[in-house]
């Protein structure tokens, strides 16, 4: 549950670092190290934090020794850069509480911490990307995170308050061909605001700047779904007062088995709105290539029949971890054909175990062709639905 600003905020005190379990499966596997990527120097894998919250785990997980354990884990093996936010219930207060208790082995230079704000529940009203709401969340952040200073904060889940531009949903890709003026895109647009939306978020972004010229934070950016949206506003930033681009740029669910659309998008992002540094996430898809989908899922009835099917492909291909083995594979080979750092959630040790290890026979190549086969059919299972954007908002 979104604790709202200026209530109550929960307290936990998670097991000591001395009364904390530290046995073989603690200690990463050794082999290679995770690498670098970009100006920020981001770890190829960032840990996705969401999973410290009742959204995905229940509320005796949070309270026992597997967070400090699971944070510890992914920091030996080199996992250096932590994803949150205040929209994900308590995110924020479990990873700073473990974090705390794990000082004296990893100080806080030792890692970075990436947040949002503007988000603080599901529904518009939810929303709030005003200068002095955007100054309390960051302040908020900084006393549940234990820190004086944020490495990123992004403007969270953009187009819920940005003035819509051009279709939500489909196929992202027709937003680079003719009908970019269609989408906003077109060469002349760049710094057009639309409506009381981009002025907002061209007002939140400055805020955001001010409290980066105050040492509070260090990188800032914006994060969202649709990437035409993501783009077109990217590109208003750069093209008004004071013409910097931003930071940091985070795209979740286009970097997978069902929706790679990421691939033609990377470019522009870099050339066109002039972004050093771009993160994606969410290889599973928001659960959609996973066996338990979940019932929130926001994808077509006809996207959710095709992952069933996939699923059952992989089952009947006897593939050792099924269809979330196969799609964690496929993302970390796109991440690094991309040079994209990966946010994937770890829930405990084993799940980061399990991560490396993919991570690592991608990376040295070592994959077997049959996996790669059993890509490509995942692949066609989803037909004219691969490619496909579902509406957000």
């Amino acid at each position: 549950m979104v604790v709202p600003l200026g209530s109550p905020q929960p307290v936990y005190s998670l097991p000591a670092l001395d009364v904390t379990p530290d046995g073989e499966e603690d200690q990463p596997v050794e082999g290679l190290p995770l690498g670098k990527i970009g100006p920020q120097q981001l770890p190829e894998i960032v840990f996705g934090a969401a999973t410290f919250s009742t959204i995905y785990n229940d509320e005796s997980v949070m309270t026992s020794d597997i967070p400090v354990r699971t944070a510890r884990l992914a920091l030996r093996y080199g996992i250096n850069a932590f994803d949150t936010s205040p929209y994900y219930g308590t995110s924020e207060i479990i990873l700073g509480a473990a974090l705390k208790v794990l000082e004296p082995a990893f100080p806080r230079s030792s890692y970075k911490l990436m947040t949002k704000c503007g988000r603080y529940g599901p529904n518009p009203s939810d929303f709030d990307y005003s200068p002095a709401t955007i100054r309390s969340s960051i302040k908020r952040s900084l006393e549940r995170l234990h820190t004086d200073y944020l490495d990123t904060v992004y403007l969270h889940d953009v187009e819920f308050v940005c003035t819509p531009v051009g279709p939500s949903f489909g196929n992202h890709l027709l937003s680079l061909t003719n009908k970019q003026t269609e989408y906003g895109l077109a060469a002349g647009q760049e710094g057009k605001i639309w409506g009381e939306g981009d002025q907002i978020i061209l007002d939140a972004v400055a805020e955001l700047r001010k409290l980066q010229d105050e040492g509070v934070v260090k990188h800032v950016g914006i994060s969202g779904y649709p990437l035409s949206t993501l783009l077109r506003l990217a590109l208003l930033v750069l093209h008004t007062p004071p013409y910097k681009p931003l930071d940091v740029l985070l795209s979740y669910s286009h970097s997978n088995l069902q929706n790679c659309t990421i691939t033609e998008f990377a470019q522009h992002f870099r050339t066109r709105a002039k972004i050093s540094q771009l993160l994606t996430a969410s290889p599973l898809n928001m659960g959609l290539l996973t066996p338990r989908l979940p019932p929130w899922h926001p994808a077509t009835p006809e996207m959710k029949q095709a992952a069933q099917r996939a699923d059952k492909l992989c089952a009947d291909e006897q593939w050792e971890g099924g269809l979330p083995n196969v799609a964690v594979g496929y993302g970390f080979r796109k991440a690094n054909e991309l040079d994209l750092p990966m946010v994937v959630g770890f829930s405990n040790p084993k799940e980061v175990h399990e991560s490396v290890r993919v991570w690592r026979e991608i990376k040295e190549g070592k994959e077997k062709d049959t996996r790669r086969a059993l890509e490509e059919q995942v692949i066609k299972t989803f037909g004219e639905w691969h490619g496909w954007s579902w509406s957000s908002p």
